[in-house]
């Protein structure tokens, strides 16, 4: 089965073409979604259309408009209860964003056991999922560019440049970078603590834009996995071909 994955986010709209692995993959810029026109202007024939969006109505519409003129039934994921292992510990399942509960789908079938799963983009999501695939809820805190550029137009005399992460920063760029990468990393290192306190020792999955450079600072055994979100997509795609 042939399957077109879409996860529409803030910043970008990413997708991937699944058969046996991934085929395809491209991302245009969320405010340009018009672009995917063109890329998938040659695309093969598919199967499957599945979805999940934060990226607001407009280019919910662009999508279903597209599958329409393609004549594919666009599938939109959204949170539940319990789908593909995963027990939604929200006290309104509804409320998750789709891209968090298909990552949490995608590294329930990664880790063998416990895990953390970081989502690094325009915000970070760091959720707690225990060995059993109890999500048990989570933090979303600023992205890495959105808290240093928060911090340059929110405060008098900072101008947001380019800085490097340094532990000791000496000059202002330097700082706000390695700041925004510490605030990060101490809210991964919170979390992962209080969940080992707890009894699940968990494993460690990092996507999105971030990923990388956070992974860097970390220094520990750390699962990168860029294609996380589509991954959750083409899992519940085909567990519902199965069904």
């Amino acid at each position: 089965m042939r399957i077109l994955a879409i996860d529409a986010g803030n910043s970008r709209v990413k997708w991937g073409v699944w058969e046996d692995g991934w085929t395809l993959q491209g991302a245009v810029a969320t405010l340009q979604v018009g672009a995917l026109t063109q890329a998938w202007r040659n695309l093969p024939a598919i199967d499957v259309v599945v979805a999940c969006s934060v990226a607001g109505m407009a280019v919910r519409r662009w999508l279903d408009a597209w599958c329409s003129d393609h004549n594919h039934a666009l599938r939109w994921v959204l949170s539940v209860r319990e789908q593909c292992g995963v027990r939604n510990g929200y006290e309104d399942p509804e409320q998750l964003g789709a891209d968090r509960w298909v990552s949490l789908i995608a590294a329930r079938a990664l880790a063998a056991g416990a895990a953390l799963v970081v989502n690094a983009g325009t915000a970070v999501t760091i959720d707690a999922l225990d060995a059993d695939g109890q999500f048990r809820g989570g933090l979303i805190v600023p992205g890495l560019e959105l808290m240093a550029s928060s911090l340059a137009s929110g405060t008098a005399g900072l101008s947001h440049s380019a800085g490097a992460f340094e532990i000791f920063p000496k000059n202002t760029a330097d700082a706000i970078a390695s700041g925004a990468m510490q605030a990060v990393c101490g809210a991964i290192e919170r979390v992962k603590r209080a969940m080992t306190a707890s009894g699940s020792e968990p494993q460690l999955v990092l996507s999105g834009g971030g990923a990388a450079a956070i992974q860097e600072q970390l220094g520990r055994s750390i699962l990168l996995q860029p294609t996380l979100v589509l991954d959750g997509l083409r899992i519940v795609a085909l567990q519902e071909a199965r069904a």
